[in-house]
């Protein structure tokens, strides 16, 4: 069985990126994304309503990485500090040397490349330093930018599970991706 542990942060860079730790001071962004009903669109969770709410996710995240149960990067450019986006694994399965990754990203950042940038870099540090077997990616079926991003990082379609969530009163249809280390 695997044994996660995320101390001290892994800060990680790709070309044009650095993947580095999501901290108080990401709050503005942090709202930005998450209050946004375009990006969280495909995203079943509550939108935040306010710094306060954005602060609360945040702590959420520290408190995964500090239990060592999923971790989440800022992504960030390189010559710039501001967090554009969040990429991570959720639902780690130690026993099952399986992640879940997933990614969200500021409007104005998406169709640049820097997700399949930022997801092949995971991809890698998921594989290599993490020594997990596999990796997957649960997403909406109409999600199709997301979908792009998978094919184009070579996960592989594995199911299309119909109405196997209830939120806000809807069933909704999921779309299992994977990949399997090489």
């Amino acid at each position: 069985m695997l044994d996660f542990n995320f101390s001290p942060f892994p800060v990680v860079e790709t070309e044009r990126l650095i993947l580095d730790e999501v901290n108080d001071g990401d709050v503005k962004e942090v709202f930005e994304l998450r209050s946004n009903p375009e990006t969280m669109k495909y995203i079943p969770r509550p939108l935040v309503k306010d710094h306060e709410d954005a602060l609360e996710h945040i702590k959420m995240i520290k408190e995964k990485i500090e239990n060592n149960t999923g971790i989440n990067w800022a992504i960030r450019l390189k010559d710039n500090s501001k967090l554009l986006g969040i990429i991570g694994f959720y639902r780690l399965q130690p026993e099952n040397y399986r992640a879940e990754i997933g990614y969200i990203i500021l409007p104005e950042f998406q169709g640049k490349g820097l997700v399949p940038e930022a997801v092949t870099r995971l991809i890698k540090f998921g594989f290599e330093d993490l020594r997990l077997h596999s990796i997957e990616a649960v997403i909406d079926p109409e999600n199709y930018a997301s979908e792009k991003v998978l094919q184009k990082c070579g996960f592989t379609k594995e199911a299309h599970l119909r109405e196997a969530e209830f939120y806000e009163g809807k069933f909704l249809d999921k779309v299992i991706y994977s990949l399997l280390e090489r």
